[in-house]
């Protein structure tokens, strides 16, 4: 499961976000997502992941975003899902992905920030992630046992991640339950 939910992107704090003009996904950057997910992870696991997403109700329109490099090819690539905490609505985010060219330049956190920027314009309350504990803190991700919230599976408890986009709406603590196609 691990390996479904986890960035490939080490961006330096240093690169400017500003340099990698963001958009939602459309249709016709499918397979770009698709190749960008292959390059990024050891596995084709994460690029079938979005795959099936695509086809689950758990997809939502708008909320699959991609970072476009100078010559206007897609370099990075962030996904929100639909997930539940006991039976609430939140996000997950899952997979990110940038090309190992495009890697540590800020790719990756251009493309994360507008997703989640995004996602809170749409009024989500909460986004989990399962991912490195020195990178998503950066977005304001702290511990998800923090608000009593946990996986459905073992993981180091710094690596299981919540950000609250709305602090009006009540944080659920619970089990997550994630879409069909993660497998879990």
């Amino acid at each position: 499961m691990t390996e479904h939910i986890h960035t490939t992107d080490g961006d330096s704090a240093a690169h400017p976000t500003d340099a990698w003009p963001t958009r939602p996904e459309t249709a016709a950057d499918a397979a770009a997502v698709r190749a960008v997910n292959l390059a990024a992870f050891e596995t084709p696991s994460e690029a079938d992941l979005v795959d099936a997403l695509r086809a689950d109700p758990a997809w939502l329109p708008g909320l699959s975003y991609v970072a476009q490099a100078p010559d206007g090819s897609v370099a990075a690539h962030a996904l929100l899902t639909r997930c539940t905490v006991d039976g609430a609505p939140a996000l997950a985010l899952a997979p990110v992905a940038t090309l190992p060219a495009h890697q540590r330049s800020g790719a990756g956190s251009a493309v994360v920030r507008a997703v989640l920027a995004a996602a809170k314009e749409r009024g989500e309350p909460l986004v989990l992630v399962l991912g490195h504990p020195a990178y998503y803190p950066r977005f304001g991700f702290v511990p998800a046992s923090s608000f009593g919230i946990r996986a459905p599976f073992e993981v180091p408890d710094e690596a299981m991640m919540a950000l609250v986009l709305d602090d009006s709406v009540p944080v659920p603590a619970g089990t997550i339950a994630y879409p069909a196609p993660f497998g879990v």
